[in-house]
């Protein structure tokens, strides 16, 4: 075979077979291999692959044998396996027996002179599961097998070697340790994923049938096969035949490889991203502006990594084809300034809607295993086939935006996961399967350096409204780095959000009046829209309304929701149920009154609806 195009595993194979007289193959043991055929290159199951390399390398005789089937004469003829092992076995043909009967043929086939034979056990890793207690005697004998065997030269061969036994595992401890560990007669090799060379090989043989690859120029067909080389980075080789399948069937031709790649990696045909208003998009600044009021840094941030996310260029520095999310922001600063709001308005700027923003509040991740809520409880633990929350999320719906609330609330090795997330753009879930977040735009919010605990243990204000901005995002910033760097030991992670930090400003007394106003008019369009009741306010009124809500602006934007609330819905609604307003009705607001810690409203009805 072919060395540019051949698997380290199988050249390490050839290299020791005629020395060893078993080897243990584990791990990638599922996929499909590359082999040179005429006008190119093939791809075989690994039993397939086994049976021409063997023949290859001067096996005559190639069995396999696998719970309840039993033997399969793979390679060689009739007459030489009964020469060999006594059983009349026809090509293809299965024939079931016990494990004590499959020691035994093994055993006979290790003395015969006849031909070099192999035995292939396929599907190992089920043994314990299907055949109960023979197992154990099983693996004694195949254990006297690998210390008892001799290299016997038979007719035809300058050298003597060993009669094979080739075992195939999905892990290397699915054998006994006993079994593999300081055995000079076993050689255990990984099988690993497909490396550069073998993707390559695969994608230059399969690439030639897609519609519209011989039309292109040698120059474009090589970028092209590069693109889809490193696009397909992980996966395995049968998954990029199955994406070559599947550009044929939607008729995706060579030059948008990258879509068929997308829609087999994440199972949705259509790509949001790809259909975004660009004129709403170019606007982004000024409709965030509109929704989360006085944080222009925050805002123009937001706006700008959207732009990028556009065309693609998130991580496009570090890589030409990069897999890393659309964007990420770290949004830092007091309670209530709009951070979780701009979220919300981002999800929506991009979807239409903002229930594609998938919110987790991080205070629930407090414990060091809560990761586990996550991604999922791993193999053997309860809930291990629910999956996590995160990964099943995203699974459901891969175009969204992620907002993980108060981050620095989450046990510092809950953090551990976005190393992997932010670098590379996927997570394998508990349950093993690859999570991508490639077309995700993740934020973190967080209240750092806000407060600090002072020696004593209290806590006391670090950065107050009186500061101005440039003080306040100095104080966070160093507060952030502080905590990832010193505290929990995790800059590599503040290091992948690079300069996406983004320090919230207190909200100021200009910007609160713009937060009520906003307020009061969602309230008075809520009665409008759905009971066509009108409410309007003397100005006397509104301005001492304005007056209470805006007179503590620590809780933020919040707090002036929850002091509207108190001041002004809580007495409305009391009042449309004093007043019987009905559909059409106009309330007007003359003044607010306090009595004994109650708030009232004094108002006046009449029927003409203005």
């Amino acid at each position: 075979m072919s060395d540019t195009i051949t698997p380290l595993w199988a050249r390490e194979l050839g290299r020791f077979i005629p020395v060893k007289p078993q080897f243990v193959l584990w791990g990638n043991i599922y996929d499909v291999y590359p082999f040179p055929c005429e006008g190119g290159v093939t791809t075989l199951r690994l039993q397939e692959y086994l049976n021409r390399a063997l023949t290859g390398l001067g096996y005559g005789l190639v069995l396999s044998w696998e719970p309840v089937y039993g033997f399969t004469l793979q390679a060689g003829d009739t007459e030489l396996c009964k020469k060999m092992s006594g059983e009349s076995l026809k090509p293809r043909e299965n024939w079931p027996c016990s494990l004590t009967r499959c020691a035994e043929l093994v055993e006979k086939l290790s003395g015969s002179s006849e031909s070099h034979a192999a035995v292939v056990l396929n599907f190992s890793s089920r043994i314990p599961d299907i055949t109960g207690n023979d197992m154990h005697e099983f693996y004694y004998r195949m254990f006297r097998h690998a210390q008892t065997s001799v290299p016997r030269l038979v007719a035809g061969q300058e050298q003597p070697r060993h009669h094979s036994l080739i075992w195939l595992l999905d892990k290397e401890n699915d054998l006994p340790p006993w079994y593999t560990i300081a055995n000079p007669k076993v050689r255990s090799m990984a099988i690993p994923m497909p490396d550069f060379p073998v993707r390559q090989a695969v994608v230059q043989g399969l690439s030639k049938g897609l519609a519209g690859f011989n039309e292109l120029i040698p120059e474009q067909q090589e970028k092209g096969l590069t693109l889809f080389v490193d696009q397909t980075s992980g996966l395995q080789t049968s998954e990029i035949v199955s994406i070559v399948s599947l550009a044929r069937r939607e008729q995706i031709p060579f030059a948008r490889i990258s879509d068929a790649i997308r829609m087999y990696k994440l199972g949705v045909p259509e790509n949001p991203w790809a259909k975004l208003d660009l004129k709403k998009i170019g606007q982004a600044d000024t409709l965030l502006r509109e929704r989360v009021k006085g944080q222009y840094q925050a805002t123009g941030k937001a706006a700008d990594i959207m732009k990028r996310a556009v065309f693609n260029l998130s991580g496009a520095q570090y890589a030409r084809h990069s897999q890393r999310p659309k964007g990420v922001l770290f949004l830092a600063g007091p309670t209530g300034v709009g951070k979780t709001e701009l979220a919300k308005a981002i999800t929506e700027l991009l979807f239409g809607s903002d229930t594609n923003c998938i919110r987790f509040d991080m205070s629930e991740f407090a414990r060091e295993h809560a990761d586990q809520r996550l991604v999922g409880a791993p193999p053997g633990y309860v809930g291990y086939d629910v999956g996590g929350q995160l990964t099943n999320a995203v699974r459901q719906n891969p175009f969204s935006v992620l907002l993980f609330d108060e981050i620095e609330k989450a046990h510092p090795r809950i953090l551990d996961i976005f190393l992997q997330i932010l670098d590379d753009g996927r997570l394998t879930s508990g349950r093993g399967e690859t999570v991508y977040f490639s077309e995700t735009l993740i934020i973190f919010t967080s209240n750092l350096g806000i407060f600090e605990t002072t020696p004593e243990g209290g806590r006391r204000q670090r950065v107050t409204p009186s500061m101005s901005y440039d003080e306040i995002r100095t104080g966070v910033m160093e507060a952030v780095s502080a905590y990832f760097t010193y505290q929990i030991s995790r800059p590599e992670i503040l290091n992948r959000i690079g300069e996406n930090v983004v320090v919230f400003d207190f909200i100021r007394s200009e910007v609160a009046r713009e937060i009520f106003k906003k307020m009061l008019q969602n309230v008075l369009y809520t009665l409008g829209d759905q009971y066509r009741i009108s409410v309007g306010f003397e100005p006397e009124a509104v301005q001492q309304l304005f007056d209470v809500c805006c007179d503590d602006l620590a809780m933020g934007g919040r707090g002036i929701g929850n002091r509207l609330e108190e001041v002004f819905i809580n007495p409305l609604s009391r009042l449309m149920f004093q007043l019987e307003a009905r559909d059409g009705d106009r309330l007007l607001i003359r003044q607010l009154e306090q009595k004994e810690g109650t708030w009232s409203l004094t108002a006046s009805k009449t029927s003409e609806l203005v």
